[in-house]
């Protein structure tokens, strides 16, 4: 006779039983795991290091630095060498760097400025059209006219699909020239046809990073230079532009007069700015990109943007708090597609060009922003003569409005203090102190 407690005897509950208790010993063994008291280097291990009391660090200066210059060849090089020895710092002299590209970033790097005396500046861009077409397998473009392009230059490329009518739009490099014809750093993986009017022109975010993580850039000044380039929106530029990051800080960076977004930052997680001075752009101050989670925002001054903050898609589990928001062209904070779980808490939003507050109209209940707050700020002056402080739009719900001070100084017209749209549900007005509108509360 066969032993009943053989493996062979065993039913499936008991082998399901016998299981669940060896994962649980796993997790008891793994809560009760000794605090590492005394780390070490080990190979490979990210996780822990020492607290060491000096890394790497290069200085970068039109003189008396480390490496002297002052284009973004030299912070490019002074970026790659930190690089290359696991991580550091650069650090910025005073003096005006011109860019005629990007600086790409690295992972592990620090790029510490000297304040306002330390100011990147955008050289001013050129555009032309394409002489010949290229295909997306392609790794070079000709121009028409080559005048104002340099080997080494940053460049955006542009075309219009000729299948869906849209914009196509390309960032690439220019490493080798013979006349007006450009090798690429990259294939161009889409079709730039003369029949798409395709142009390049010499466009680029100031400082820019892909697929990197643990980057701080701080105590700097970027300027645009906006009124000698021409427009390149925020889901491929700025003043800083990353793209798939995680772990990054801007702190006390002044962003000015981009002619687009002073920071984006798209599918970019755990990003914290703060300290920041964002002003004078022509499209978004802060712009929290696609599928961002958890983003910090706090005790910026955002100033004379089109909009202050501009919640993109589905950034979820951020914070808005102690920042200033200033004499924006349209809206303050604009919150929209799937932007869930946000917390807009003690901001001055002051002389908003249309709405203080907005959130946006979806195209429909599963692409509205959902469960957001909007608590303890002071929203003053929104709009024109029929402004909105705050405006909640589309099939919205489990939004909470409390304890905010919402004023109109400038007399009520046809003001509104806060307007609730016909398809939200469940939007909470809880204590707030609302004063000098035409209407209080629209429903």
């Amino acid at each position: 006779m066969r032993n009943d407690q053989s493996p062979s005897r065993w039913t499936r509950r008991s082998w399901l039983s016998a299981s669940l208790l060896s994962l649980a010993g796993s997790t008891i063994q793994a809560e009760e795991r000794p605090a590492v008291t005394y780390p070490r280097a080990t190979s490979s291990d990210t996780a822990v290091e020492p607290n060491w009391k000096e890394r790497v660090e290069i200085s970068v200066g039109p003189r008396d630095a480390d490496l002297v210059g002052s284009t973004e060849r030299v912070l490019q090089a002074a970026v790659d060498y930190v690089s290359r020895l696991g991580g550091g710092t650069v650090r910025i002299l005073p003096g005006v760097y011109r860019l005629r590209n990007a600086v790409y970033l690295a992972s592990n790097v620090r790029l510490l400025g000297s304040g306002a005396d330390s100011l990147l500046i955008k050289e001013p861009s050129v555009t032309t059209k394409l002489a010949i077409d290229s295909d997306w397998y392609d790794q070079e473009i000709t121009l028409a006219d080559a005048t104002g392009f340099k080997v080494g230059d940053g460049v955006c490329l542009r075309t219009k699909n000729p299948h869906h009518g849209g914009q196509t739009t390309l960032k690439r490099t220019l490493v080798a020239r013979d006349g007006k014809r450009f090798k690429l750093d990259r294939p161009l993986k889409d079709n730039l046809w003369l029949m798409g009017e395709s142009t390049a022109s010499t466009l680029f975010p100031l400082l820019s990073g892909e697929y990197i993580t643990d980057v701080v850039i701080e105590n700097l000044a970027l300027d645009g230079n906006r009124g000698q380039n021409t427009l390149l929106d925020g889901n491929y530029a700025g003043c800083i532009f990353m793209q798939d990051c995680s772990r990054l800080t801007f702190r006390q960076v002044e962003a000015r007069n981009y002619h687009g977004d002073g920071i984006s930052w798209q599918i970019c997680h755990d990003v914290t700015v703060e300290n920041c001075y964002v002003h004078d752009n022509t499209n978004l101050g802060l712009h929290p990109g696609s599928g961002s989670q958890r983003p910090i925002i706090r005790n910026n001054r955002l100033v004379a943007n089109d909009i202050g903050v501009f919640f993109c898609w589905g950034v979820k589990y951020g914070l808005c708090a102690q920042n200033k928001i200033l004499d924006t062209r349209s809206y303050g904070v604009s919150i929209g597609h799937r932007d869930n779980e946000n917390l807009v808490v003690d901001n001055d939003i002051t002389r908003s060009g249309k709405v203080g507050v907005l959130f946006r109209p979806e195209r429909g209940k599963a692409f509205a922003p959902h469960r957001n707050r909007i608590e303890r700020n002071r929203i003053v002056d929104s709009g024109p003569a029929a402004g909105v402080a705050i405006d909640v739009q589309g099939e919205t719900e489990a939004i909470t409005i409390t304890q905010n001070e919402i004023r109109e100084t400038r007399g009520p017209e046809q003001r509104i203090g806060v307007r609730v749209g016909p398809q939200t549900a469940d939007v909470k007005l809880v204590d707030n102190r609302i004063e000098g509108f035409a209407t209080d509360v629209k429903r």
